[in-house]
């Protein structure tokens, strides 16, 4: 089973140019050579929440050729969400939280907002719904998806903007090892750490990845890298792996056809000194 991550496209009236980098993010998911089985988003679809951004953004994935399933971050309106994206039937109510329970990989989307806040929050309500919803299932491999990471990045500015009652999922993770990754965005990075018994992992947004300067943690000074997404294969052999793939047009090159290496610069030539 194959998952695409993508995050953060912030569809914003003033800015045209992140609706088109958001539209090479679902054009390079429907050209890969093998279709995801899904699509997770994790959140801050829109910058304002403005009518006109949610209309912008769901005629933008409504070209996705698979499944798409969301959480809202910071800057999404909980109740437009709700009203565009109908979650499926295994839900918390009131909440843009539920499981996805069609795929031999479980997906589980937490919604993590803290309306009023840029940080997020996981209260009791949400983490009892999490709780009995692994506990009904525990032998099923499964994928939490949420805005906020449960980790502390080291750059003063985010760490203000954290995810509250993370100490109580580290504490309920580590009940449930049946959970083999928890997905995120927010941080519009990729950063990956250790959590409870499993590993976190941050997507960057559709539009850029930001490499931070880690020595200037009061401060957040960036350099603007390729938009990435995240893939997440499951099989059972190899358990839940994932992979990071650059969002941008390139040709696909056989670099070992089944019995021989080629280089890039010549993909039917010579073979590769592996």
């Amino acid at each position: 089973m194959q998952v695409i991550q993508l995050s953060d496209p912030h569809i914003d009236h003033r800015f045209p140019q992140k609706a088109a980098a958001f539209a090479r993010a679902v054009a390079h998911v429907n050209t890969m050579p093998v279709l995801p089985d899904a699509v997770i988003l994790t959140g801050d679809c829109t910058e304002h929440a403005r009518a006109d951004e949610y209309a912008l953004f769901r005629d933008l994935l409504g070209a996705l050729r698979v499944p798409v399933f969301l959480v809202p971050g910071n800057h999404d309106d909980r109740a437009a969400l709700l009203e565009l994206f109908p979650p499926p039937p295994t839900r918390l109510p009131d909440f843009m939280q539920y499981a996805v329970e069609d795929f031999p990989l479980r997906l589980i989307g937490l919604d993590t907002q803290r309306p009023g806040h840029g940080g997020g929050q996981l209260d009791r309500e949400r983490l009892d719904w999490l709780e009995a919803r692994l506990r009904e299932a525990p032998e099923r491999p499964t994928l939490l998806f949420m805005h906020h990471p449960p980790v502390r990045t080291g750059l003063d500015v985010m760490d203000g903007m954290d995810l509250r009652g993370r100490e109580a999922l580290c504490d309920l993770l580590l009940e449930h090892p049946q959970v083999l990754r928890v997905a995120a965005g927010h941080l519009h990075m990729n950063l990956t750490a250790r959590f409870a018994h499993t590993t976190v992992m941050t997507c960057p947004g559709t539009d850029a990845t930001l490499n931070p300067d880690l020595n200037r943690a009061a401060q957040l000074v960036v350099q603007r890298q390729p938009p990435m997404c995240l893939l997440h294969h499951w099989t059972p052999e190899t358990g839940l792996n994932t992979f990071t793939q650059v969002i941008e047009p390139a040709p696909w090159h056989t670099l070992f056809d089944g019995q021989a290496w080629h280089d890039f610069e010549r993909p039917n030539g010579a073979h590769h000194p592996h």
